[in-house]
């Protein structure tokens, strides 16, 4: 009997193996914007909810969705899962607002053009963030004074260990800067399946933050839409951000620190030109890309990796850099950035 059982097991298991197209020792060059030529040694495009009660049965997964946030530094042993899931529904509509359920293997910024071309407000300050909407979450994407946890309602997930979809309301997704319960409680345990958004009928239009205004000023825009937003947006980040389909690269590679009031005024005091945002009355945010270039790396270059021209934020692979010498590199970054101002920068992308 227990031989028998042991057989069914087997075949069950190799027949769902087979349904589900597994690959072998798969190149993740194609599927990670760096551009690192890694190999997955299992690989599989998820493109139904119903397929994950499968993918449990595997005892390591990572997830792969546009690739933007990930530097890859050697092969992938666990089961690298491709989202493909796709679909925007409407669910709720009252006199402020309306509700999207959009599934998480769709690309962020496809969702973004959807919402502003429906004169919709609440991310159009995140336009042209490269990633899929599944990952949105997870580092509480955030730029030019909006984070994605204000557009939040809720995210759907399914739990590999116990098998079942869950919801967790916005509050009970525990939202900082760059992080949420996805990347601490819940890391590794969960794949994020879909996302509730609530997006406002009327514009919300927040121009504050960097260099927005100044754009809309230049195309000629006094009462800018969410969508003339989004536009500016777009335009301030193409003029900065490297194309990742001409150099490969995941955007910011390291988060805004944090730092106390009395620390950025002693740092005022030999350094004047500093900039900062406030946080709140104790502490206040210095962009990392600022630290980053008076420590001269910006446009730094060796062999096929460096530090982008124009962003000294964006790490780059020239061609055929290793994700290990890009890894070493933002390690070096790291220790003059430490050295010159006493600030302990923080990586944003996901290191595999």
């Amino acid at each position: 009997m227990g031989e028998a059982n042991g057989k069914e097991l087997f075949l069950i298991k190799l027949s769902t193996i087979y349904f589900m197209n597994i690959e072998y020792n798969v190149s993740i060059k194609g599927y990670n914007t760096f551009g690192i030529d890694e190999i997955a040694e299992k690989f599989v495009v998820l493109k139904a909810t119903n397929e994950l009660r499968a993918l449990s049965e595997f005892d390591e997964r990572r997830i792969i969705g546009s690739g933007s946030n990930i530097l890859c530094t050697q092969p992938i042993q666990a089961l690298l899962i491709a989202n493909r899931l796709k679909g925007i529904e409407q669910i709720k509509e009252d006199e402020n607002y309306i509700w999207f359920e959009v599934a998480s293997g769709e690309l962020w910024h496809d969702f973004v053009e959807f919402v502003i071309e429906k004169n919709l407000s609440g991310v159009e300050n995140l336009a042209l963030i490269p990633g899929t909407v599944g990952a949105a979450p997870i580092q509480n994407i955030g730029a030019y004074g909006a984070e994605v946890k204000d557009a939040i309602e809720s995210v759907t997930f399914w739990h590999w260990k116990s098998k079942l979809f869950k919801t967790l309301s916005k509050e009970d997704c525990q939202f900082g800067y760059r992080d949420s319960i996805f990347k601490n409680e819940l890391k590794d345990k969960v794949f994020i399946t879909s996302v509730c958004f609530r997006l406002s009928k009327s514009p919300q239009i927040n121009t504050s933050y960097g260099a927005i205004e100044e754009e809309l000023k230049r195309l000629n825009i006094l009462d800018p839409s969410p969508k003339d937003v989004a536009q500016a947006v777009m335009n301030i980040r193409r003029s900065k951000l490297p194309n990742p389909d001409e150099i490969g690269n995941a955007g910011s590679f390291f988060k805004n620190p944090t730092i106390a009031v009395q620390q950025y005024l002693d740092l005022k005091k030999e350094f004047a030109s500093m900039p900062s945002y406030p946080v709140n009355e104790q502490t206040v945010k210095v962009p990392a890309g600022w630290l980053i270039e008076q420590c001269g790396w910006k446009g730094f270059r060796k062999d096929d990796y460096g530090v982008h021209e124009k962003q000294a934020l964006v790490l780059v692979n020239y061609g055929d850099a290793t994700g290990e010498e890009i890894w070493e590199l933002s390690g070096e970054i790291l220790a003059s950035v430490k050295e010159a101002f006493g600030i302990k920068l923080e990586r944003e992308v996901q290191v595999w």
